[in-house]
């Protein structure tokens, strides 16, 4: 007959001495914490979050013709998909003078996807398109695209990302620009700058 096989036990932890074991030496005991309370004469000081004066309820004054757009890697591929011309189609889609911006995150994405992607890294090579220097490290382009709204209020987002768009429509007076049934569509827009409603 053969060994009977050892079973480990799961979920079994060492016993630990608790820090107020009265082995311990009196240096190496955890501190007993002192409540501190709080002086009710003392003057509160409550920190006001600041919004930028460019936006005056829901209308943000930065935004105006001709509009600068932040391209996401996506929306480019996704602009190719459907066959679309992204700078006239822009311009269809708000009746005004387009500006592509594109930044140095998104260029190292669309480069990192290699040959398959090819056409996508033609277009945003395009001298229609601004670059856009990033100074921060890393390049996850998500984060430099919110952190770059956030500063700067005189951009359109266009991405089809969902989880883009779930963090950009939690920042004020930013549109978003996305594809749907094969043309632009713009999302929060004021009425006054003329957007189209679908």
């Amino acid at each position: 007959m053969g060994k009977a096989k050892k079973t480990r036990k799961y979920a079994v932890m060492k016993r630990m001495i608790s820090l107020r074991d009265t082995r311990i030496k009196e240096k190496d005991r955890a501190k007993v914490q002192k409540k501190v309370t709080k002086d009710p004469s003392a003057l509160k000081v409550n920190e006001a979050v600041k919004y930028p004066s460019c936006l005056f309820f829901q209308y943000n004054t930065q935004l105006g013709p001709p509009y600068y757009i932040l391209v996401d890697t996506n929306f480019i591929n996704f602009s190719i998909k459907s066959k679309l011309d992204m700078v006239p189609s822009m311009m269809d889609c708000l009746y005004a003078k387009c500006v592509p911006c594109i930044t140095d995150c998104v260029m190292a994405e669309i480069e990192k996807l290699g040959r398959k992607y090819r056409v996508a890294l033609r277009i945003a090579k395009d001298p229609r398109f601004e670059r856009l220097p990033c100074t921060h490290k890393g390049t996850y382009a998500d984060d430099c695209l919110v952190q770059r709204v956030t500063q700067h209020k005189c951009y359109i987002v266009a991405t089809v990302d969902r989880d883009l768009k779930r963090r950009i429509r939690k920042i004020p007076g930013v549109p978003i620009m996305y594809i749907s049934n094969y043309r632009y569509n713009i999302e929060r827009m004021p009425d006054d700058y003329g957007a189209p409603r679908f």
